[in-house]
C-alpha cells in the first residue's frame, strides 16, 4: 500500500473532462485558419490545407507553424484561444464530474497535462468547477525542451514530466481520447485509460482495444472502480 500513495493521475482536458468537439473545436479551427490567412498571407484554401498537413506531419498545427514559418509559440495560442462565449458553451457529465471528486479523496496525486494554454484551460476546469480537484495544470507552455516545444505526445517531454514529479512511469496513469497519446505513454511504462464519452461514434467503434491501452472506459465512474486494483498493483 505504500506504493498507492504515489500514484499520479494524467488527465487530459478536452474531450476527456468535457465536451471541447461541441464547445471549442469548430471555432479553434476556424480561429487557426484565420491566424494562418491573416499571418502568412495565404488564402482560406491555402490555410486549411496547410493546417492540415502539418497536423499530420506533426500532432499539432503549431509545430509546423514555429518550425517552418517562425511563429511565436505564445502569439498564437494567444490569439487562437480567445474564443468569446467559450464559458456559456462548455459542458462536462456530472456522474464524470462527481466520479473526480471521488477519486480526489483516494491517495495519489491528479494532474491535467493539456496541449492546450494555461489560460485557455483555467477557463474550462473554472467552468466545470473542479480545479480543486488537481494538484496542478501542466499546459502546452511548460513542454519546451532545450527551447523547442514538445507537446503531446513527445516521449521525451513525458519522460521529463515523470522526473519531475519524481515517480515512476509505472505509477502513472494517464486518461485520454487520443490514442497516439496513450502510445506514446505506454511506451515510457505509463498505464493508460481511454476515455471515450465525448468521442464520435466512428472512433468509438475501434475495432479492439489496442494493446497500448490498459482501460477503455466511456465514463470517468468507472475509474473508482478500476483505481483499487491499480494502486494495490
Amino acid at each position: 500500500m505504500k506504493r498507492a500513495a504515489t500514484t499520479v493521475w494524467l488527465f487530459d482536458l478536452d474531450d476527456t473532462l468535457h465536451d471541447a468537439s461541441s464547445a471549442t473545436m469548430p471555432q479553434l479551427r476556424e480561429s487557426f485558419g484565420q491566424y494562418i490567412q491573416q499571418h502568412l498571407q495565404l488564402s482560406r484554401e491555402e490555410s486549411d490545407a496547410l493546417r492540415s498537413r502539418y497536423w499530420q506531419r506533426y500532432g499539432a498545427t503549431l509545430l509546423g507553424l514555429v518550425r517552418h514559418h517562425g511563429v511565436q509559440a505564445a502569439h498564437f495560442l494567444h490569439h487562437t484561444h480567445l474564443l468569446p462565449g467559450l464559458e456559456q458553451r462548455v459542458r462536462g457529465h456530472r456522474h464524470d464530474l462527481a466520479a473526480l471528486a471521488r477519486l480526489s479523496r483516494r491517495p495519489g496525486r491528479r494532474y491535467i497535462l493539456t496541449n492546450a494554454p494555461a489560460a485557455y484551460a483555467a477557463r474550462v476546469l473554472d467552468v466545470l468547477g473542479i480545479a480543486h480537484l488537481f494538484d496542478g495544470l501542466v499546459s502546452i507552455e511548460d513542454m519546451h525542451m532545450f527551447g523547442q516545444l514538445r507537446p503531446k505526445p513527445d516521449a521525451r517531454m513525458l519522460r521529463r514530466l515523470v522526473a519531475r514529479l519524481r515517480v515512476a512511469p509505472s505509477q502513472c496513469v494517464l486518461v485520454e481520447d487520443t490514442l497516439v497519446h496513450q502510445k506514446a505513454a505506454h511506451g515510457l511504462g505509463m498505464k493508460t485509460v481511454w476515455m471515450q464519452r465525448w468521442l464520435p461514434g466512428t472512433h468509438r467503434r475501434h475495432a479492439g482495444r489496442p494493446r497500448y491501452v490498459t482501460q477503455r472506459v466511456r465514463s470517468l465512474a468507472r475509474l473508482r472502480e478500476w483505481a483499487g486494483s491499480v494502486m494495490a498493483e
